[in-house]
Parts: C-alpha cells; structure tokens; sequence
C-alpha cells in the first residue's frame, strides 16, 4: 500500500506517547483527528491493539522497534498496512514483517496527511 492509498483509509491506530505534546505521535494523533479521521491512540492510553473495540486500517507505529515487535507479536486484530515512523524501525522488526508477510511501509503520516489530503466519499 502506498502513503496516498493509506491516506484515504479511515481509523488509525498510532502507537506512542500519545499523551506528550512533544513526541510525534502526539502530533500525528491531534491532526489526524483534526482531519476526521477516526483515531485510536496505543501505548499511553490503550495498553494494546487488542483493547481497540473497532476495525481498524492502518497501524502507525512511533515507538521503539522493539516495543512495536512486541505490541504486533500480540496483535489479533485486522488490519491494512503498517506504517513505520522514521525510528521506528530496525532490522529485527523488518525481518519479523517480511516473514510473517506483513503489509509494511516505512514513512511519515505528517507528510501523507500535507500531500494526500483525504478524499470524501
């Protein structure tokens, strides 16, 4: 899945430090609500993905790589692509995504969110 097609999905998982209005997570959240879109923010206000009550399409992960590889190790949830924020990402969550076929793609909603702003439907 490419940024614009992700850009056009409607509920968001962002996985991070939510709560801090320093970290990008907390940015991401804030416009990506701002845009309408439907968010559920992982790490400091829901323990998991597992406790999102709906369906969800993108998984954006703003944390550690390894905290990410654990938080989709427990993931049950379905879901479209992942989106692995600039740090997000190392060779061992990269390998477990490839092996497990995972959708991936590695770059940044701020910038998805400037170029592709959503289309209604």
């Amino acid at each position: 899945m490419e940024l614009k097609e992700i850009m056009q999905q409607r509920s968001f998982a962002v996985v991070g430090d939510t709560l801090n209005e320093a970290k990008t997570a907390h940015e991401i959240k804030e416009k990506l609500l701002q845009r309408g879109y439907t968010v559920y923010p992982v790490g400091k206000e829901l323990a998991s993905l597992n406790e999102i009550p709906d369906e969800i399409d993108i998984i954006d992960l703003c944390i550690h790589p390894a905290k990410g590889l654990k938080l989709l190790q427990e993931n049950e949830k379905d879901y479209k692509c992942i989106v692995l924020q600039p740090g997000a990402a190392d060779e061992t969550l990269l390998a477990y995504l490839k092996e497990h076929q995972m959708p991936y793609l590695e770059g940044c909603l701020l910038v998805g969110m400037s170029l592709y702003p959503r289309e209604e439907t």
